[in-house]
């Protein structure tokens, strides 16, 4: 566990980027630093490592005061994941990868092995490892960035807006990858980040901190959202908070119908008289929606089809994502599939807000 007790940053200009903050970062948990420009998060991280020295106060590590720690030890027992992941150039990805086991004393095969291990499991082509960083996209080398602060097993992972230099599709992939990989290794991860959809969706525990360095509120991201402390915070969550808080609303009771799903092969006498119809193919993967009247048996126009959005998985997804769909669908209705793509129903609007009263109403009385 690391602890910050009363911990000041106080430049010699009189700028104070971290002021009087006292914080307990737990254990095998995701902790995220969120808040506007100039709050002091990217110091706080600096502060964990010792690549700033804080002015006043005590960050404790297990215990023990980091100031009585070499630095070079500290160091090495934590991972530093950056923006644009930092990469030495002239080194391959393995190289790269293998970097802090070689600072440490493996040797040049094992270190290599491991570094190809954890190419694996970040999701990087092991054809991938000879090649140079100007050679992979922006997503790989975040991903290589990734490997690398792990190539040591180091307990603590500190992250500075790693995934802030990417594309919105990447950087939902390499926070999914994330997830998985703390499901998978149970790191103390300390994640920066300005985007608070980024910290809702990542964090075990969320620190709002205001300009200034000094703590507005700590919490887990559903009580965030669902009791912020006080104005500031309620403002930097946004106006869409509520919708936000559907993040944490599952999806599996909610009622599917299979009533307007009809597979491209059915027969005249097999298409029921309602309004719209899911067509699917002959496997029962979705194709599109349509109206009965654009339906000839055994004749199926696709291009007569509308698009069915994006689907759901009960169970998986959040009610927030059924919305989501059925917000985006051309007829108003969600389309449900199971983990192989297979439409298991679909659901409306109207349902969904049911099951979200329902969901507000149970948490209400948890709450109570």
């Amino acid at each position: 566990m690391i602890r910050m007790e009363s911990v000041t940053k106080r430049y010699p200009d009189g700028t104070v980027a971290v002021d009087r903050l006292t914080l307990e970062i737990p254990d095998r948990a995701i902790t995220v630093l969120v808040g506007p420009s100039g709050c002091g998060k990217t110091t706080i991280l600096r502060m964990i490592n010792r690549m700033v020295e804080p002015s006043e106060g005590t960050i404790l590590l297990d215990g023990e005061d980091i100031q009585r720690q070499p630095v070079t030890r500290l160091r090495r027992s934590m991972g530093y994941v950056i923006q644009n992941a930092g990469l030495f150039p002239h080194r391959t990805i393995v190289d790269n990868i293998a970097t802090v086991p070689r600072m440490l004393g493996w040797g040049r095969h094992k270190a290599r092995a491991r570094a190809r291990e954890l190419m694996e499991r970040v999701g990087l082509d092991a054809a991938l490892a000879e090649r140079y960083p100007y050679q992979l996209s922006g997503g790989q080398q975040q991903r290589v960035g990734v490997a690398r602060a792990l190539a040591a097993d180091p307990p603590v992972l500190l992250m500075d807006e790693p995934f802030s230099a990417v594309d919105p599709v990447v950087r939902k992939g390499l926070q999914d990858e994330l997830l998985r990989l703390q499901a998978e290794l149970g790191k103390t991860i300390v994640f920066v980040t300005h985007d608070i959809d980024e910290a809702v969706k990542l964090g075990t525990k969320v620190a709002v901190l205001r300009t200034g360095g000094t703590l507005a509120q700590f919490a887990p991201p559903a009580e965030l959202l669902s009791d912020p402390a006080d104005a500031f915070v309620e403002d930097f969550l946004g106006a869409d908070r509520g919708i936000r808080r559907l993040s944490f609303f599952p999806s599996g009771r909610l009622e599917l119908t299979t009533e307007p799903v009809v597979r491209v092969d059915a027969t005249a006498e097999r298409i029921p008289d309602a309004r719209p119809l899911l067509v699917t193919d002959a496997d029962g993967r979705p194709l599109g929606w349509a109206e009965p009247r654009d339906l000839t048996a055994g004749d199926i126009r696709p291009e007569r089809l509308l698009p069915y959005g994006r689907p759901f998985v009960p169970g998986t997804d959040s009610l927030r994502v059924a919305l989501d769909c059925a917000v985006l669908s051309p007829t108003g209705w969600a389309v449900a599939v199971d983990a192989e793509g297979r439409v298991t129903g679909v659901v409306s609007q109207q349902t969904i807000g049911e099951a979200i009263r329902d969901a507000h109403r149970a948490d209400a009385e948890v709450a109570g």
